[in-house]
């Protein structure tokens, strides 16, 4: 099985960042995106960390019919 990480398409609230990785790591959206604001409050990085991740993590390819 070839597990990649993709920003996600239709659950997305600004880039789709943390609905992809919700379901690369099989877990609830919301808790990463909870993580995500903690982390803007106790470090302040949450916000750098979500535009690297922006640009680095590729959006879901469009699936083929056959």
């Amino acid at each position: 099985m070839d597990k990649r990480l993709y920003r996600s398409k239709t659950e997305r609230k600004i880039a789709g960042v943390c609905a992809g990785m919700g379901e690369y790591f099989d877990i609830d959206p919301v808790l990463i995106r909870l993580i995500m604001v903690l982390l803007v409050f106790a470090y302040g990085i949450g916000p750098l960390i979500y535009i690297i991740s922006w640009i680095i993590i590729p959006e879901k390819p469009e699936e083929k019919s056959p």
